[in-house]
């Protein structure tokens, strides 16, 4: 137990000890005589998620459930016992994580594939904490996953890369999302992986002295200049986005300028901007490469400013700045939440958790009964890239990519929609049909009058929320012309009526 509490960087209450201690040895007790592939007491992997969880959310309800999460379904113990045991809140986190337990995405064709995402997806939108809890059960599964079968490996690595690393995405949980994608990239995809690392390394070696000197010469202008920081470190490039950024240019690695990051952390926002001048007054920045996701965030939640400047010897390098409180946020996504109120967790937590996109895909769920257009939807709104986009006023949009003007037009309001007549990308005259490209700002040209709906517009529209809003004002307009011709009793002339 004192391993397990070591392994959380929270302190615990002595109630809240008690509990996890009392989970842990229940856990125990249940799981006795049970082994692992790898030979190991199956406890070990309970105690493993749940430390992976405690990580970013050490929430001792939450903790105890995943410590409990597989009592129920691998050892017979009735749901009621760890309901009288430990309580309904976690009894009803064990019993969803346990639901979740039966769903299975391996294959695609099979008729249950739709229905399980739909229970995952409900989970999510439910109560994230049983999808947080899945998420690091399979993170400890991922870490493990060698003592499988080769042909079970494929398929689990395969489901975690198309279906959980988006989820974590999505939640903002970026050191998860990032395992999660490695994990599976390797097992996936062996050969690209090898490639891809043999390159980073190689990238690596040849820039080791240049990033040690560029950290140091921050770190000096930073101390001249007077600006307040917390720390300045690196980051390198996770191997699964270098092989994406590196299909995307064609494996022209010159073009991919954020290789390796420095990130400066401040106190404040104050401090960040500060920081910001700081460095375009000593390094030259690189045009176009400024991004403020402090002013506008990303619909998960990430805030930071980025910049690329050009160091000695014309090495490029990104910089991303932000406050101690950001980087929590970066790394914990949603999860975060849970820090900066202990009184009332639970009910500021699943406040926090009323994202826009949890809503649409709640919504979206309940309006959407075709299974092929739940499918379809799913990959367009929750896995497809995403891309940002902002209004005239910088408030940002979050849109999959290859979305259009449309689908911008119904993300800010349908009234704005049924009013388009056209638009400035950038400040140029577009098409509605356009296709959007990440960064644009988009302005809506308005009609005084609403406009014809076309049927093309379904043709050009891409995201769920702009499709059903544009088919329901079609049905509509249909109804009422059916409506207005029986209002005319109309009657065909005698030589057109059938003998």
């Amino acid at each position: 137990m004192t391993e397990f509490l070591k392994a959380i960087p929270h302190n615990f209450k002595p109630g809240e000890t008690a509990l996890l201690h009392k989970a842990l040895d229940f856990a125990t007790k249940a799981h006795a005589g049970q082994k692992r592939k790898n030979g190991e007491d199956y406890i070990v992997h309970p105690r493993g998620a749940a430390i992976i969880l405690g990580q970013i959310f050490p929430d001792t309800a939450t903790l105890a459930a995943t410590l409990l999460h597989d009592v129920h379904e691998d050892t017979g113990t009735p749901l009621e016992k760890i309901r009288a045991e430990f309580g309904e809140d976690i009894a009803r986190l064990v019993d969803g994580v346990t639901k979740l337990g039966h769903v299975r995405f391996r294959d695609s064709k099979d008729k249950f594939y739709v229905e399980n995402l739909r229970k995952l997806f409900f989970a999510t939108s439910e109560d994230v904490r049983v999808i947080l809890i899945k998420i690091a059960d399979r993170i400890h599964n991922m870490r493990t996953i060698h003592h499988i079968p080769k042909d079970k490996q494929l398929k689990v690595a395969s489901e975690t890369l198309e279906v959980y690393a988006p989820i974590a995405a999505r939640l903002g949980i970026g050191s998860w999302k990032d395992e999660l994608e490695n994990l599976s990239f390797q097992i996936v995809h062996p050969k690209e992986y090898a490639e891809t690392e043999k390159l980073l390394n190689q990238e690596m070696a040849e820039r080791e002295e240049s990033i040690k000197e560029m950290q140091k010469s921050l770190i000096h202008t930073l101390k001249i200049e007077g600006i307040k920081f917390i720390e300045v470190s690196g980051r390198v490039k996770r191997l699964y986005s270098f092989y994406h950024k590196l299909k995307k240019y064609d494996g022209d690695i010159s073009k991919i300028h954020d290789i390796i990051a420095l990130r400066v952390i401040t106190k404040s926002t104050g401090d960040c901007y500060a920081a910001l001048g700081a460095i375009h007054k000593h390094f030259q920045p690189v045009p176009g490469r400024i991004k403020d996701y402090i002013a506008t965030p990303k619909p998960n939640g990430y805030q930071s400013i980025h910049t690329t400047v050009i160091g000695k010897g014309g090495k490029t390098f990104e910089i991303q700045i932000r406050t101690d409180l950001m980087h929590e946020e970066a790394e914990r996504g949603v999860a975060a939440h849970w820090f900066y109120n202990e009184e009332g967790k639970n009910h500021a937590f699943t406040r926090s958790l009323q994202a826009p996109w949890l809503k649409e895909l709640r919504a979206w769920q309940e309006n959407t009964p075709n299974p092929e257009d739940f499918l379809e939807n799913l990959k367009i709104d929750f896995f497809k890239n995403r891309i940002f986009v902002y209004t005239p006023k910088g408030d940002i949009k979050d849109l999959p990519s290859g979305a259009t003007v449309i689908d911008f037009a119904f993300s800010v309001h349908s009234d704005l929609a049924m009013h388009m007549m056209g638009a400035r990308i950038n400040g140029k005259m577009a098409s509605i049909y356009d296709e959007l490209d990440k960064e644009d700002v988009i302005e809506i040209i308005k009609s005084k009058n609403p406009v014809k709906v076309s049927p093309k517009w379904l043709e050009y529209a891409r995201t769920n929320n702009a499709k059903s809003k544009i088919r329901a004002h079609l049905n509509q307009e249909n109804r009422g012309l059916i409506q207005r011709v029986k209002e005319m009793n109309f009657t065909l002339p005698r030589f057109f009526r059938k003998k």
